[in-house]
């Protein structure tokens, strides 16, 4: 609407924007197939070098063709105006001087259109021509006397040969109907008329028609030629791109974990050893990753073997621990202080034997999600809660923000709270006793936490190394919250059996952010994020 009138778009309009859209939809559906096709960039190059290659040579035949037909037609009429002009001298000089000058010029042109044996032979040579005699004016007052097609002699031409020279020039004459090229060439003729020119003009429609043959054959030759590169570029590409596709496809199966995919091998060309190398290659992968995994499938065996063959004599520790500290008042202060800790590294074992079962069984694939649909305030509440004590005694204040409309969620909130406790408590341990902020935001699709802290911060390349199994970015450094080296990594676990992601970002001395994306509903896809992994509007962070 424009000026409060609206502006209707015809149907001129219309086919406009609708032949733009299929011409956008063209090109990008050619560039893709540029882009992905090596066989479709080999065989349009062909062609278009091809192509090129068959255009100059094309131009250059048929100038050479034309060129040689008009240098052979141009000594022909130079030899036929030297004949005619004789011709013509010798019936001038013979004819009665009282004859009308009229009447004496069309003889001379009847006469040179006589066949003899040799005009005969002239003729098969020079091809079918026309003559002109002409007398120019002397004066102003006089008429100009002239037999035969005068009008298709230029003007330039006659000035050159009223001048006394044997001229010729190329123009266009009206011949059976058609306009046609001409070569016209002239000359003055010595006789009893005084300033006699003589013209003949020579239709090129013979070689007109010559060169059209010629570049018609070289188009239609062109066009087989080309549709013939076009298929040798084809068969070409195809038996070499056949081979390299079989490969693509065979790693893509190999990729997805069908290790006992392999490239079949035909002949002893290069590309039969390029499948042995592969199918080489693709056992010694094979063989590691089985070695790997029966390696890896020992250490977790090993590891849950253990975990649980600790538990019993745990129990038993913890059972004799707990009477000693429960009586520890009553012990020296230096037994008291065994005592106490005794019952401290009891706790953390305790711990590290909880979260090797439980790394155990994500491991095996038996962990659980016991989820259900709670407002996502409950767990974080609780992780706070929980790790309280900890900021107090580092001096960190913990910071949360929260919308205060409640965000419903599909979650199991004991892992979700696990995570959140373990992202709080590092952000203690390595925040330098500075303010810890817990940020938790959603967009109607997914929820997201973030933790950030103001501490030590992680080096490049750390980010991913973090969620690593016992992983320290400084073994020097004391964990005040105790935990064991596996808090990250069950809590990526964790964030993965809600088919969230738990991601890092941190830099040195800038303090580092965790975030925690969860989907609203189970089983929705994540297409991104309510909060950013990296700080905004931090001096440039």
């Amino acid at each position: 609407m424009i000026g409060g009138r609206r502006i209707h778009r015809g149907p001129l309009d219309r086919l406009i924007a609708l032949l733009r859209r299929a011409a956008t939809t063209v090109g990008h559906t050619a560039g893709q197939l540029w882009r992905r096709s090596v066989q479709t960039r080999v065989i349009v190059s062909t062609l278009v070098l091809s192509f090129v290659v068959l255009l100059i040579l094309g131009f250059v035949l048929i100038s050479q063709i034309t060129g040689r037909l008009l240098d052979a037609k141009e000594e022909v009429a130079t030899d036929e105006i030297a004949r005619m002009r004789a011709v013509v001298e010798r019936v001038l000089s013979s004819a009665e001087s009282n004859t009308a000058v009229q009447n004496r010029l069309a003889r001379a042109r009847s006469l040179l259109t006589d066949q003899d044996t040799e005009t005969t032979q002239s003729a098969s040579v020079a091809g079918s021509f026309d003559s002109v005699l002409v007398v120019p004016a002397e004066s102003a007052g006089e008429q100009e006397v002239a037999v035969g097609p005068v009008r298709d002699v230029p003007a330039s031409l006659r000035k050159m040969v009223a001048g006394g020279q044997v001229a010729f020039q190329y123009t266009s004459i009206e011949h059976g109907g058609d306009t046609v090229p001409a070569l016209v060439i002239g000359s003055p003729v010595e006789s009893p008329i005084q300033g006699l020119e003589l013209y003949l003009v020579f239709p090129l429609g013979s070689e007109q028609n010559t060169v059209s043959l010629v570049r018609g054959t070289l188009l239609t030759g062109g066009i087989v030629l080309l549709g013939l590169l076009a298929a040798i570029a084809w068969l070409v590409t195809r038996q070499v791109m056949g081979p390299l596709r079989a490969a693509s496809r065979t790693a893509v199966r190999f990729a997805d974990g069908r290790l006992s995919e392999r490239m079949p091998v035909q002949g002893e060309d290069e590309f039969a050893r390029l499948a042995v190398s592969f199918n080489d290659m693709a056992e010694s992968l094979s063989r590691q990753i089985n070695h790997l995994e029966e390696f890896g499938g020992l250490q977790r065996q090993f590891t849950s073997d253990v975990s649980h063959e600790l538990r019993t004599p745990l129990t038993t520790v913890r059972m004799a621990a707990d009477l000693l500290y429960d009586g520890r008042e009553d012990l020296d202060p230096v037994q008291r202080r065994s005592v106490e800790l005794l019952d401290k590294e009891l706790n953390r074992f305790e711990t590290l034997l909880t979260e090797l079962l439980e790394i155990s069984r994500h491991d095996a694939g038996m962990a659980e999600l016991a989820a259900e649909r709670l407002d996502i305030a409950v767990p974080i509440d609780a992780a706070v809660s929980t790790v309280a004590h900890l900021a107090a005694e580092s001096g960190s204040d913990l910071i949360v923000d929260m919308p205060a409309e409640p965000v419903l969620a599909e979650i199991d909130p004991r892992r979700v709270e696990r995570i959140l406790r373990n992202l709080l408590a590092n952000a203690i341990d390595h925040g330098e006793h500075r303010p810890v902020t817990l940020t938790m935001r959603s967009d109607g699709d997914a929820v997201a936490i973030t933790v950030r802290d103001q501490g030590i911060g992680l080096r490049p390349g750390e980010e991913k190394l973090v969620f690593n199994r016992f992983w320290r970015s400084d073994p020097s450094r004391v964990r005040r919250s105790g935990g064991t080296g596996l808090g990250l990594a069950i809590s990526i676990e964790d964030a993965r059996l809600h088919q969230g992601r738990l991601e890092a970002w941190g830099a040195p001395g800038e303090g580092s952010c965790f975030r925690l994306t969860l989907p609203l509903v189970r089983g929705h896809k994540l297409l991104g994020s309510p909060l950013p992994l990296k700080p905004i509007g931090e001096g440039g962070r």
